[in-house]
């Protein structure tokens, strides 16, 4: 058998460029999954998934021409079954072989084996192994019918098809070519109306040939880079246009930089087939637009990438991924720069517009614009936010910090309202905080209108002031506790309301800023500002953020023993359960622990079992030696470990409990809990208790058994 290297194209129209990179590692994935598993290619061959706006291919290294014939064993039916008392085979066993296309004669060769408790018929055979073009037409249907397309088009086939013009097919865009070679031989595929060839076509305007012939699959990436101006590789050409990137904004001196967005590289690499990068420039005048507008415009409306001075400040130069590369790209820079002032003056008449109103005067009409059907308008969400805002900001800096969180909440959702928000969203809290500095309000108020969203996602920075803190907090509890008290809760990959994510940023206000805030008391805080909109869900919502929080920890590194041992508790102050983690882990590798981690899961079970029977500890009723050296230990330590306790240093209390290993092993060993004396029973339950409540203030450290 020959191993040759493989290469499978579908060349079609432009493809979704967000959806690119995906379609073509699915493709090559999917295809030489289902080589290997017909053992058409080794389980390590090397796989490289080309991905370009027309073009979807894999390279499939080591792929036989014919997968090798391999044994196969069927069981057909027990013995008693399939032979009848003078050993001749039963209508059963006949009717089995022949779906299997054997007959009679091969009833003497077929393999009696124990199976369970009875013996049973085995068909052996060798299965000949799959040719290529069989096997390679399985694999390329399945990856085909297996692509995530966003969205399936229906196009006709105009020939090599039933009804030229009338029959259909579905697929992700139309498909105008298929190559499939096995080294330098076409492979006779069929797909999507197409057969198999080495034609395919390069850049739609700078291919030196067309159509570009590929002489063997090893071929194909440097044929397509010289003779169709295309870098096939989808990792390839995004590094080309970084560098590319990178190489004009030096040009450009000044320590300018573009603006790091993955994102939109990737989208930029998933537009072009030969990138070139081009410097433009825009007006200076527009510069006095927040930069945020004019970077959100450029970005998102025409997939530039604006370029930053040393400073971060937006410059008047921005960069351009052309897909072309004439001698002159005079005309081209002038077209993206005649393109681009449209959008950065309808950014400029949106700012001036917007600041002719003052962000108080726009408060009233939030009453107009509804949140949700059943907690009403975005007006009475912002009095929920302010209740929830002064109570907090109450307890956390006094009147002080009350008042400029009544005052920055009351504000925070008016540029909901402003033309800016209105035609880009994703500025919603930026846009207030200019506003606010031009009506001449504090920079803490201004700061605290921006940051009320943050953080606004995984890694995003909190809040800068106590004002914005407290106005974030109250932002996103109105939100948690409004949403769980109406039922609207997350279901499996659906939360609308983004309620993990908010659940998640309450905490990581509490643990980050290490508030001294108990979770309930702050839960319960914000239910009285909806009246009776709502019923209280404050348990419910308390054990969604404790499953956030421990999800949280095991992605930070945290086992997930150590985090279910100091959640069982479920501990009111969030900031000080890293304290709490860090000392249940050097409590752990304590020679001591796995016993005492152990006694105390026992000590659980016992007084789960004898709930109610336990009483005040009397010394006069200790009969035992080991009880009263229990008692006599837990007098002498304890006391110590409930200080360092109180003190917040959890770790110090752990390893100061760990001294009462011997008498507890001491006390299970020679003392009978469950004794015929009620009394004594009651009084040593009664120890054990106030052993059990010694040992679980940090963390419930029987999750710690194994």
């Amino acid at each position: 058998m020959t191993n040759k290297n493989l290469l499978v194209e579908l060349f079609v129209e432009e493809l979704p460029p967000k959806a690119l990179r995906k379609l073509g590692d699915a493709f090559a994935g999917v295809l030489a999954e289902q080589l290997k598993a017909q053992g058409l290619a080794p389980a390590d061959a090397v796989v490289t998934a080309y991905a370009s706006p027309r073009r979807l291919a894999a390279h499939v290294a080591g792929v036989a021409a014919r997968a090798a014939d391999k044994a196969v064993s069927q069981k057909l039916m027990p013995v008693s079954v399939g032979l009848d008392a003078q050993g001749q085979p039963t209508p059963a066993l006949l009717k089995r072989l022949a779906g299997l296309g054997a007959d009679a004669s091969a009833v003497a060769g077929l393999r009696r084996a124990p199976d369970g408790k009875a013996e049973a018929l085995f068909f052996d055979s060798v299965q000949a192994g799959v040719e290529l073009a069989a096997g390679l037409q399985k694999a390329l249907d399945e990856a085909i019918a297996k692509l995530p397309i966003p969205k399936v088009m229906t196009y006709q086939l105009e020939t090599d098809c039933e009804l030229p013009g009338w029959s259909s097919v579905k697929f992700v865009r139309p498909a105008h070519g298929l190559v499939a070679l096995h080294g330098a031989d076409v492979v006779p595929v069929k797909a999507l109306g197409l057969s198999a060839g080495r034609d395919t076509h390069g850049h739609r305007f700078e291919a030196a040939t067309d159509p570009v012939r590929i002489a063997d699959a090893d071929a194909y990436a440097a044929t397509l880079a010289r003779d169709g101006a295309v870098i096939a590789s989808f990792d390839e050409r995004k590094a080309e246009i970084a560098r590319q990137l990178a190489a004009a904004a030096d040009r450009v001196g000044g320590g300018c930089r573009p603006i790091e967005d993955e994102a939109l590289l990737d989208e930029v690499t998933a537009l072009v087939e030969r990138p070139n990068v081009l410097v433009c420039q825009f007006e200076e005048e527009f510069l006095a637009v927040p930069q945020e507008c004019l970077i959100l415009t450029m970005k998102a409306n025409q997939k530039y990438f604006p370029l930053l001075d040393a400073q971060g400040r937006l410059t008047n130069k921005f960069l351009v991924v052309s897909n072309i590369a004439p001698q002159d790209a005079s005309a081209v820079v002038q077209g993206n720069e005649r393109v681009v002032r449209p959008r950065l003056a309808d950014a400029k008449f949106f700012f001036d517009q917007d600041r002719k109103k003052t962000l108080e005067s726009r408060v009233e009409g939030l009453s107009k614009v509804v949140y949700h059907n059943k907690l009403g308008s975005q007006g009475e969400r912002v009095e929920r936010v302010r209740a929830i805002a002064r109570a907090i900001g109450q307890q956390l800096g006094g009147d002080v910090l009350a008042h400029s969180a009544d005052t920055a909440a009351c504000l925070a959702k008016t540029d909901l309202l402003t033309d800016m928000v209105g035609e880009f969203p994703e500025l919603q809290g930026i846009m207030g905080g200019y506003y606010a500095r031009h009506d001449g309000l504090s920079e803490d108020i201004a700061f605290a209108i921006e940051d009320h969203y943050k953080p606004r996602f995984a890694g995003d920075e909190l809040p800068r002031s106590p004002t914005g803190l407290v106005v974030a907090l109250a932002d996103k509890l109105e939100t948690l506790v409004g949403m769980f008290g109406i039922g609207n809760l997350p279901t499996g990959d659906k939360d609308p309301f983004a309620l993990r994510r908010h659940a998640l940023g309450v905490i990581r206000m509490l643990v980050e800023k290490d508030l001294p805030l108990e979770l309930t008391a702050l839960l319960s805080v914000a239910v009285p500002a909806f009246g009776d909109k709502i019923s209280d869900a404050t348990p419910a919502l308390a054990e969604f953020i404790y499953d956030r929080l421990a999800g949280s920890l095991r992605e930070q590194g945290a086992s997930a023993q150590e985090v279910d041992a100091v959640l069982a508790l479920r501990p009111q102050r969030l900031a000080d359960v890293a304290q709490r983690l860090q000392a249940v882990r050097a409590f752990a590798a304590l020679p001591e622990a796995p016993a005492l981690a152990a006694a105390n899961k026992r000590i659980g079970n016992i007084l789960k079992k004898s709930e109610g029977e336990g009483a005040a500890v009397n010394t006069a009723l200790f009969v035992e030696a080991a009880e009263k050296d229990l008692h006599a230990a837990m007098q002498a330590i304890v006391p110590s470990a409930d200080a360092k306790f109180a003190a917040g240093d959890y770790t110090g209390s752990l390893q100061a409990l760990a001294a009462l290993r011997g008498p507890v092993d001491a006390f299970f060993d020679g003392v009978m809990v469950n004794a015929d004396d009620a009394a004594l029973k009651a009084n040593r339950l009664g120890l054990l208790q106030s052993l059990h409540e010694a040992m679980n203030r940090v963390a419930d450290l029987s999750r710690l058994a194994a």
